[in-house]
């Protein structure tokens, strides 16, 4: 069973948590390919180059797992292909378009996005400033319409704190979806905090595809 893991915006396949998962599962003989979704280049990030790089990347059955926008990639990757057997999505990003909108409208920043078509945003992947352009927003408001319609048993963990993805998005996924599950876990939206508890709890729900 192929495992890929997608790591967030801004984020790349080091971070800690991409880190923690390799490290984890590899112990057990079992592989985590942690794909760079940085395409097809930051600042020209786009939601559907980053859903094909993956599919283009399974090679047979697979486990996805994501955190934030690579928690929405994932879930948009199970939504299309049947390959997907089984997804974890840690704080998924869902609805990300029209939260943006709606945050950056409230500081007169979204009309600045769209009149430069350039955002400056940090890179947890650099340490450093960075644009993204505003294509990435006309690419991803033609796929994230609504919440990803998932057939796969899937877990989604979220931080009961999280101030950059609210915690009701995943529940109104969950509970719409019936082979979703939802763990709370004391923690913010980086999910720093309680790696063992996101590593155990997803232990126990993909123990029967990594028999």
């Amino acid at each position: 069973m192929q495992i890929v893991y997608l790591h967030g915006f801004a984020s790349g396949p080091t971070s800690r948590k991409a880190k923690a998962f390799a490290e984890h599962y590899g112990e057990r003989g079992i592989a985590v390919e942690r794909l760079d979704l940085r395409v097809p280049s930051f600042e020209h990030l786009r939601l559907s180059a980053m859903i094909d790089h993956v599919r283009k990347a399974i090679k047979g059955s697979a486990i996805v797992i994501g955190s934030s926008l690579g928690g929405l990639t994932a879930a948009h990757v199970a939504e299309v292909d049947e390959r997907v057997q089984a997804a974890v999505l840690l704080a998924p990003a869902f609805e990300l378009v029209a939260r943006w909108r709606t945050q950056l409208q409230a500081a007169g920043e979204w009309e600045d996005w769209q009149r430069t078509g350039w955002r400056e945003v940090y890179d947890y992947s650099t340490g450093e400033s960075a644009k993204i352009d505003y294509g990435f927003i006309e690419d991803a408001e033609k796929i994230d319409v609504g919440l990803p319609d998932i057939k796969q048993p899937t877990l989604v963990l979220h931080g009961l704190g999280d101030e950059t993805v609210p915690i009701a998005t995943s529940r109104a996924f969950v509970k719409a979806h019936p082979k979703a599950k939802l763990v709370e876990v004391a923690d913010g939206h980086e999910l720093g905090n309680t790696i063992p508890q996101l590593l155990a709890e997803s232990d126990a729900f993909l123990a029967p595809y990594l028999k």
